[in-house]
């Protein structure tokens, strides 16, 4: 039997980051059309992440970006894309590599999209813990089919007419 996973989260995710390439490549060239308007979470730890020391301080583990109206030099590459935001006034520019995307919202449209990054060490738990029921299910299935391939020893015949209305 294969031992080789499929890693079914990272496929989605994968999918999903390149949507959102997608959808940034297209404001990129267009600009953001109507009310749309995105906010983008991500881990600001992330390594590829560029951002200002004050604002890495600020929010040292995720911080949620608004594009909307006040942001410029978008330019979306194949890993990351790079936009400049103010801060209470202060201009900053960021790069922002996909792979540290948590989620992504268009809260104008309803849609959303929640990236399970952090749940790569649990989902090996429960790979773990299905491949131990897998087999013990395997093990049970074996037993009973040895059972059941036991030579059968002269069969009872019963008669339901007790039961029979009379």
């Amino acid at each position: 039997m294969a031992t080789a996973k499929l890693d079914y989260i990272a496929f989605v995710d994968d999918a999903m980051r390149k949507a959102v390439r997608n959808i940034l490549l297209q404001v990129e060239k267009t600009g953001l059309p109507g009310q749309n308007h995105f906010f983008v979470s991500y881990r600001s730890s992330y390594k590829g992440v560029v951002m200002s020391d004050a604002l890495r301080n600020k929010y040292p583990e995720e911080i949620t970006i608004v594009l909307q109206h006040q942001f410029w030099g978008l330019k979306v590459e194949k890993d990351c894309f790079k936009v400049s935001l103010s801060f209470n006034n202060i201009p900053e520019e960021l790069v922002i590599p996909f792979a540290a995307l948590t989620a992504f919202a268009d809260p104008s449209a309803k849609f959303s999209l929640h990236f399970q990054t952090e749940v790569a060490a649990y989902s090996q738990d429960i790979v773990n813990l299905e491949d131990t029921i897998f087999e013990e299910l395997i093990a049970d299935s074996l037993e009973v089919s040895q059972v059941d391939s036991q030579p059968k020893e002269s069969a009872e015949i019963i008669t339901l007419d007790a039961f029979r209305k009379k």
